[in-house]
């Protein structure tokens, strides 16, 4: 079993497995720390960002390089489309891979670039959710680039000169690689290749596993997978959260007893507590709100919004704001927010016993009926324009600050102190988020709301589910020590830990000693078990191994199954016709006191018994020959002459067990 891991973004995660002739992805991941290196893109001209000075690096005369760099309070940005860094494409082709299997809808944005152009011709599996809200994320995507016109030139030059700028652009990862998003066509075909599948569903791959997507407790839909043989247990486990909120919560018992547990998309900040950070959001909301500022907050259109709507709306009107009206401002804000109230099945028991009663699991449709919560495609869409009003609060994307309908609006409000902009999506350092904005007089605020796995929580999980192999993205792994440095938070358990990193690959612990088979009727007919020891019955034959489609069976000779790969299979080498076998076959260890009288009979001379690591070693002195006795095997090392080791083979057959 070999995983390669193809991401450097341990919170999107993109593995591939190789076990018994498969190639099963694991997530896909998309990195967007890459887009803080350019400039925004608002969704009306800008004229502040359009009089940026131009960079040129210094003693540098490259006319291929103009207009591609701009300068904004001593940091440089490249003007252009904002570019992704999808998974690795060279260490696994893409075309080979049989199932990918998703985790949660924060971990599918790069599927177009895994299953279009690619010859990709296998299955995708997620939930329901996942498809759904992760189809929401990309068409947000897709509009909001395509509406910047995506179609334009591509600043390619200064990823030849990255050695001569200065940082952060001088510290990107590999921007050769980084690509622009796809468009609506390719995210069309590839949404239409998922299949959807229910928790504790088992999903059979081929034949060969099976595959059970389990709940992680993160968010709407999000699973846990568990790839099982008859022999085998592989555990992934994916963004999950021991916390209580809206989703199902976290399935520990399927988990348990792995061979191989692959943690990844732990939190990404670990220091800051959610539920504290919930409350100082609601604290700095209504003091922004109180003074006659707007608060803007700029989220991804599902997950944590859902939670920041019920707690917020709930506060500002215990604080006596309930006349505020709360804008959630997306292409796609009206079909998340009615999904939501339809997922029954994939949410807490507090929330589904409110669709019995019957009432929406979540606030927000009671909010719109209110008038307190309105949606919107656009900001400029009519409707809204015209309902809109200060004091407010807004929530629209993009997190990054790089497009959407949130970047127009720091614009707008960048020059009022009595503004406020709160960060609650962990993907983003709200600082550099900022840059391009600055100097900025409106005041920022860093929420992070991250539900994930903590290292605490992490490292409890890790010991109550007993796994005998751990395997960790480097991120997670303890840093090699440093004089002087603290030590940073990691993952550690009580067994064998693999480490691995962007590129690599790695050999697992898990080796396939046995595989399942069928055996024909016709043979179990003819097969006469006998008494080998308690509990334990065998019989000698000879057959025809078939594999198809992942399966072995065992044929009559003669009857095997059309099509697929056939070698002999036998016991001892003694078989008679129509393979039922002629005499009996040695099966076990032979017993030592048995075969000290047999070589004393053969006259082999005295011999003598040490006790070795897994069983004992007969030792003949006189004819400088041993014999290990282990329960598995029996090994001979004789030197003698012919008789001798005929004379050893006689009293070897004699003492050992026949079926």
């Amino acid at each position: 079993m070999k995983l390669y891991c193809l991401s450097s973004d341990a919170a999107k995660p993109c593995f591939v497995l190789s076990f018994k002739e498969l190639m099963i992805m694991l997530d896909c991941g998309l990195s967007a720390q890459s887009v803080l290196n350019f400039l925004p893109l608002p969704p009306v001209p800008s004229t502040r960002l359009a009089a940026l000075p131009a960079y040129t690096p210094p003693h540098l005369n490259d006319p291929l390089l103009e207009g591609e760099l701009k300068e904004c309070c001593g940091r440089v940005f490249v003007d252009s489309i904002p570019e992704f860094c999808p998974p690795l494409d060279k260490v696994v082709d893409f075309s080979q891979l049989d199932v990918i299997l998703i985790s949660n809808y924060t971990c599918m944005m790069a599927l177009p670039f895994i299953t279009e152009d690619t010859g990709f011709k296998g299955q995708v599996y997620a939930t329901e959710p996942t498809l759904q809200i992760g189809r929401f994320y990309l068409e947000e995507l897709c509009t909001w680039l395509s509406a910047a016109g995506g179609g334009g030139a591509a600043a390619r030059r200064w990823k030849e000169l990255v050695h001569v700028l200065p940082g952060p652009l001088a510290h990107a990862a590999r921007p050769r690689a980084w690509r622009r998003l796809y468009g609506r066509a390719a995210l069309a075909r590839a949404l239409s290749r998922v299949r959807v599948v229910g928790y504790d569903e088992r999903v059979p791959l081929y034949g060969a596993l099976d595959a059970t997507p389990v709940s992680s407790g993160f968010c709407l839909g999000s699973a846990n997978w568990v790839l099982r043989t008859p022999h085998e247990k592989i555990a992934y486990v994916s963004g999950s959260s021991t916390l209580t909120t809206h989703p199902r919560p976290i399935n520990q018992s399927a988990l348990r007893g792995a061979d191989v547990l692959l943690l990844a998309a732990l939190t990404q900040t670990p220091a800051h507590n959610p539920d504290h950070m919930l409350g100082d959001l609601c604290v700095h909301a209504a003091v922004t709100l109180r003074a006659a500022g707007s608060v803007l907050l700029p989220v991804y259109p599902s997950g944590v919004l859902y939670d920041l709507l019920e707690c917020l709306s709930t506060h500002l009107e215990g604080a006596g704001l309930a006349h505020v009206p709360l804008y959630v401002v997306s292409p796609v804000a009206d079909s998340s927010l009615a999904y939501s109230n339809i997922l029954a099945e994939w949410v807490s028991a507090g929330k589904q016993a409110r669709v019995l009663v019957p009432e929406e699991p979540f606030p927000h449709a009671a909010l719109a009926r209110a008038g307190r919560l309105r949606h919107a495609r656009a900001l400029h869409d009519d409707a809204f324009s015209a309902d809109f009003r200060q004091p407010c609060v807004v929530f629209c994307g993009h997190p990054s600050l790089r497009f959407g309908a949130a970047v127009h609006l720091v614009e707008l409000w960048a020059n009022n102190p009595a503004h406020a902009i709160i960060f609650t999506e962990p993907d983003f350092p709200y600082m550099d988020a900022l840059a391009p904005f600055q100097p900025l007089s409106m005041k920022a605020f860093h929420c992070p709301i991250d539900t994930s796995l903590n290292y605490a929580q992490a490292n409890k999980l890790v010991r109550e589910l007993r796994p005998r192999e751990l395997v960790l993205p480097e991120q997670y792994a303890a840093a090699p020590a440093t004089p002087g440095a603290a030590p940073r938070p990691h993952v550690f358990a009580d067994v064998p830990v693999t480490v691995i990193k962007r590129g690599a690959a790695r050999q697992l612990a898990v080796k396939r000693r046995a595989a399942r088979g069928m055996l024909c009727g016709e043979l179990a007919a003819r097969a006469l078990p006998r008494e080998m020891r308690g509990g334990l019955r065998g019989a000698p034959l000879v057959a025809a191994l078939t594999l198809r489609d992942a399966r072995l069976e065992l044929s009559a000779p003669g009857a095997a199954v059309p099509g697929g790969a056939v070698g002999a299979a036998g016991a001892g080498g003694a078989a008679g016709a129509g393979g039922a076998p002629a005499e009996s076959v040695a099966a076990g260890a032979p017993d030592v006191a048995a075969l000290l009288r047999e070589l004393a009979r053969e006259g082999l001379g005295e011999a003598r018994v040490e006790a070795g690591a897994d069983g004992c070693i007969v030792h003949l002195p006189r004819h400088d020959t041993l014999v290990h006795v282990e329960r598995h095997a029996t090994h001979v090392f004789c030197e003698g002459r012919a008789d001798v080791r005929q004379a050893l083979r006689r009293a070897l057959a004699a003492c050992t067990p026949h079926v």
